[in-house]
């Protein structure tokens, strides 16, 4: 009764009531005003420089069409155009390839030690992709090649049998480094099918290999083409592979294009946006179909409600040829790459395997790397930005899929496809944008290691979106209604429910964002300065330098550690019940 008379008091006095304002619009408006900053300012400024030639003391600036004609009235254009397309195409395939094999032997076949074939199908996701095209080209290179030098001694000729700076060579090395993705997706394909289809046609008398292509393949279709899209998409926005492999000979696609035309003299940022929309639009186009796919896969549906187990084939004696084919693959993407570096980094100076070299195994070259002096600095930097972008992602995107799944604010689905543009953007091209955006507002950042984190924070928020989108769609919101009744406002119950709950996906996604931050290259190469490398620019400029004995002992020790850390995380994810996804 005391607080309506003094309500009453209040209103009879003319004083009017106090209203306490809520916090979570404030929270919620930072939010989408830093995830629209992050996600279209920098595009914006890209598009704006496409259209614009830098001004200089005697002349200003103006709008163009010129950068667009320089890039596209030039016949080099088409071969480049016909290179990034045939590359990306080809690196698609090989690894859809390889990688549908592989799970089908996995998922489907009673090939023996399969545990152990998967866990080292998935390895080379923590190799970073410097790496790992370095080590091809220790086994594959003309000259210094241990692969090409072996067959020179069988054979007794000079002749080179394999050449890893070639268009063929560059699709080699990205086909066998994107592998483990079409593995992962096509397993996730194979186990939720029902075999039913497969064991009938296998009681009809149809081969196994008439049964997977004509039956298994067909009912995968979508997951198949999908796969292949994201694979196109990924590899025509590579750049370690065109830039070690198809620079020296001349071989230029989209990617190095644009890094030629930014590191040219005098820098042509016109022209490099010009490429830039263009890779843009290629890789919308990908996405776009793709997502078409995915949207009609309704018809190649097998799983329903009734229940079923799915069986192995057994393959009898030809059990063993998978087993083959496994180990082989095992050789080329894990054991080969990672030896051939660990015998690099025990040379004083980089030579071939033999005996002689063998009497000069010396451990020089970590001990250079210890007191190198960009080395500490560059871990420091890694170490800041992927624990710090990972962790602002997750906060960021549990936010903003809260404001999507939790909400009815009108245009709030619009926001998860905001947060998700970044996945369109190749990491050449976005990094390219923040440089623009920033070089043309100021402020201080470019050149500082927070355009860094802007760029990592930016490229990495449609991961932070899957992570938490996949584990709040399982949260029921009357957990959050209850604390509302109880007095708790909502910073409290997002703190001491929300996130608790999410702690499954917001710890995987964590560990996701730090490994490919601490592997990221592509942004980095177009933002780092002087004091601001990580470790991923340390690594190519020890290979601009010729600094090959150095490079792998880091090489050696950064995989060490990547690995030891993922094993680190799926042990305490597993103490915290976090799945994988």
């Amino acid at each position: 009764m005391a607080s309506v008379e003094n309500v009453s008091g209040n209103l009879q006095t003319g004083d009017q009531p106090v209203v306490k304002a809520d916090p979570k619009w404030a929270i919620m408006g930072g939010v989408v005003s830093i995830v629209a900053w992050l996600a279209l300012v920098p595009l914006v400024f890209l598009i704006y420089q496409s259209f614009r030639t830098p001004g200089t003391a005697r002349k200003p600036a103006i709008w163009t069409l010129g950068n667009y004609l320089d890039a596209y009235s030039n016949s080099d254009t088409l071969v480049l155009f016909a290179n990034s397309v045939e590359f990306a195409a080809g690196t698609a395939i090989l690894a859809l390839v390889v990688g549908t094999a592989l799970a089908w032997m996995t998922e489907r076949t009673n090939t023996p030690l399969k545990p152990l074939f998967y866990a080292l199908s998935i390895i080379p996701l923590i190799i970073p992709g410097i790496l790992f095209v370095v080590s091809w080209i220790f086994l594959a290179s003309p000259k210094i090649g241990l692969i090409n030098l072996a067959l020179q001694n069988i054979f007794g000729t000079d002749k080179v049998y394999v050449d890893i700076y070639s268009m063929a060579g560059m699709i080699w090395v990205d086909g066998l480094h994107y592998a483990p993705i079409a593995f992962l997706l096509m397993t996730a394909a194979f186990r939720a099918m029902d075999p039913s289809l497969e064991e009938s046609a296998m009681m009809s008398g149809a081969s196994m290999w008439g049964i997977f292509r004509r039956i298994t393949l067909k009912l995968a279709f979508p997951a198949v083409a999908a796969s292949f899209l994201i694979l196109f998409v990924r590899s025509i926005e590579s750049f370690e592979v065109p830039a070690l492999l198809g620079l020296p000979v001349g071989i230029q696609v989209f990617t190095s294009a644009i890094y030629d035309a930014i590191h040219s003299y005098p820098s042509n940022i016109g022209l490099a946006a010009a490429y830039a929309i263009t890779l843009l639009v290629i890789t919308m186009g990908g996405i776009y179909f793709q997502s078409r796919i995915t949207a009609q896969g309704g018809k190649y549906s097998t799983v329903t409600g009734k229940g079923f187990r799915p069986r192995t084939i057994d393959l009898g004696r030809w059990k063993y040829l998978t087993a083959g084919i496994f180990v082989v693959y095992a050789l080329m993407v894990v054991i080969l790459p990672f030896l051939v570096l660990l015998w690099s980094s025990l040379q004083k100076f980089y030579s071939v395997p033999s005996m002689e070299a063998l009497r000069n195994v010396s451990l020089a070259a970590y001990v250079t790397i210890i007191n190198y002096p960009s080395v500490g600095t560059a871990v420091w930097n890694s170490f800041i930005l992927s624990i710090g972008s990972a962790t602002t992602v997750m906060v960021l995107t549990a936010i903003v899929c809260w404001i999507v799944l939790r909400t009815k604010i009108r245009g709030r689905f619009l926001l998860d496809q905001l947060a998700s543009i970044p996945l369109v953007l190749p990491g050449l091209v976005m990094g390219l944008a923040i440089m623009v955006c920033y070089l043309t507002i100021g402020g201080g950042i470019y050149g500082t290691i927070w355009i860094l984190f802007i760029a990592y924070v930016t490229r990495f928020l449609p991961y932070g979106m899957r992570y938490n989108t996949t584990s709040m769609v399982q949260l029921h919101k009357e957990l959050e209604e209850s604390a509302a009744m109880s007095g708790a406002s909502w910073f409290t119950s997002f703190r001491r429910i929300v996130l608790p709950l999410l702690k499954p996906g917001l710890l995987a996604g964590w560990i996701y964002i730090v490994i490919v931050s601490v592997r990221e290259l592509s942004s980095s190469i177009l933002l780092y300065s002087p004091g601001t490398e990580v470790v991923s620019i340390v690594i190519w400029e020890m290979w601009q330098n010729g600094q090959y004995v150095e490079l792998s002992a880091f090489g050696v020790m950064l995989i060490a550690t990547l690995f030891v850390f993922v094993m680190t995380a799926q042990w305490i994810g597993k103490r915290f019940g976090v799945k994988e996804t």
